[in-house]
């Protein structure tokens, strides 16, 4: 399968296909609903505005299908987890037509052709995907890669593997370059009997991933070229983990790449960001309060008010700014009598009210008002504190370049990675933030408040 760069952004162009036939099929549910529901009324005609409402329904059932994480490239859905997640993206879908209606009730189509609709929709996206995944699990369909190389670099491609099983791709074989050592296990191992180009015309080949160890002894340059003018595509290790994986890999990374690869513009998009930022952040103050008042009200009673209610924290902004972030408090007060340390799974510190809150991220309510002031933003990397930003910037490569735009209530390593209780941790997530910053712009945001709602509903990363 491969892939095309929306706003920068890869996106799978089988799964974008995907996405436009289930459009069309949302679309049509609606009058497919209203046939069912008057199946013996011969003389039933759609309502003139049925078009607008059948719009409206198949871009929200879309948006909630992304919302619970249904056009995930690496997923690998089991029949149970898939019915499951399409039920709750259906259910969502229902509860906000079911807005729309009341706030439009000039639209409402009847609960018949509403509860057909919703049932064509679920049975046929179930249908659909069957024979989706059976297409796309096709090994004829698989892109074949060659990758030059075979020695560290190489090997990272494969150690990655059991993180991004590589469902699209089928790799034909690694090529040792020069006499770098080889890392890769013999039944990966290939030999070019004959000149590149031609044996990548004879094995098929999709594309050619660059990896050796040293491209200064023993790099076929005019080879590669060659193939290259010849129609195969060719691509670096960096580029193929940032489209594979999402990241920048920061062990096969030179600061010369930074220079001169494209995106870091972070400039553009950001009085929209900011505009975005301000009526969202006011908005669902507005939405929230009861649910802030409820968890106020729960923190007070399980403390018996002998601790503050919100607990404030400085943390580093943008350009390494200092700010005090807001949140409701879910560990006891004695929590660092100990030390400053990072929060893990099954932290003996959490409160029982603030177990409930920080799997919910109902704890991170409050920073809401950050967001309106201007401290952070609603996408960005998590704000860390300066205790930990000074040892991570000393220890790991490039950290302080997350600090490029403004930290934010949830980011692209906050939907795709777990929670960092620890350095190695850290330098994963970094490698996420680092391909935000590169790639930013409002299209990624967008996808990224979308995936958070995956995120929130499975309680994915909590601690």
């Amino acid at each position: 399968m491969p892939t095309i760069r929306i706003f920068r952004h890869y996106v799978s162009t089988a799964y974008l296909g995907l996405m436009v036939v289930e459009f069309l099929l949302y679309l049509g549910a609606i009058y497919i609903g209203g046939s069912l529901r008057f199946l013996r009324s011969n003389d039933w005609r759609p309502e003139d505005d049925w078009l607008l409402v059948a719009f409206l329904f198949a871009v929200t059932v879309l948006l909630c299908n992304v919302g619970v994480g249904l056009y995930q490239r690496a997923a690998q859905w089991s029949v149970s987890s898939l019915v499951l997640r399409l039920g709750v993206s259906i259910f969502l879908a229902a509860v906000a037509m079911s807005l729309v209606f009341y706030a439009l009730p000039d639209l409402f189509i009847g609960r018949g052709v509403f509860g057909f609709a919703l049932l064509v929709s679920f049975t046929a996206t179930l249908l659909l995907r069957y024979l989706f995944y059976r297409l796309v699990d096709n090994r004829r369909l698989r892109r074949r890669i060659l990758v030059l190389g075979a020695g560290d670099n190489a090997r990272k491609i494969l150690d990655f593997q059991g993180r991004l099983p590589y469902g699209n791709l089928a790799f034909a074989g690694f090529v040792r370059m020069g006499q770098e050592n080889c890392r890769v296990p013999s039944e990966y191992l290939v030999s070019l009997d004959v000149p590149l180009r031609e044996f990548a015309d004879r094995e098929d080949i999709d594309e050619i991933v660059v990896a050796p160890d040293d491209r200064r002894r023993g790099f076929p340059v005019d080879e590669i070229l060659d193939c290259k003018m010849s129609g195969f595509d060719v691509v670096d290790l960096l580029t193929f983990f940032e489209r594979e994986a999402g990241i920048v890999k920061i062990d096969c990374l030179h600061p010369s790449w930074l220079v001169f690869s494209d995106g870091f513009r972070m400039k553009s998009g950001m009085f929209v960001k900011r505009l975005f930022d301000i009526g969202a952040s006011l908005a669902l103050l507005a939405v929230a309060w009861p649910v802030m008042l409820a968890t106020a009200a729960a923190i007070k009673i399980e403390s018996r008010g002998r601790y503050p209610i919100f607990y404030r924290q400085t943390r580093v902004g943008k350009d390494w700014r200092l700010f005090q972030v807001l949140k409701f408090r879910s560990m006891r007060p004695d929590a660092e009598k100990d030390g400053v340390r990072m929060a893990k799974a099954n932290d003996d510190r959490v409160t029982r009210v603030g177990r409930f809150i920080r799997k919910t991220r109902i704890d991170e309510l409050p920073q809401l008002w950050n967001v309106f002031r201007g401290d952070m933003s609603f996408v960005g990397p998590r704000p860390e504190r300066p205790e930990f930003v000074e040892r991570f910037a000393e220890t790991i490569p490039y950290y302080s370049e997350r600090h490029r735009v403004k930290p934010g209530i949830t980011g692209w390593a906050q939907v795709c990675y777990p929670y960092a209780e620890n350095e190695a941790d850290t330098l994963e997530k970094l490698q996420y933030d680092l391909y935000y910053v590169k790639n930013y712009s409002l299209f990624l945001d967008f996808l990224i408040l979308l995936r958070t709602v995956e995120v929130v509903l499975w309680g994915k990363g909590a601690r």
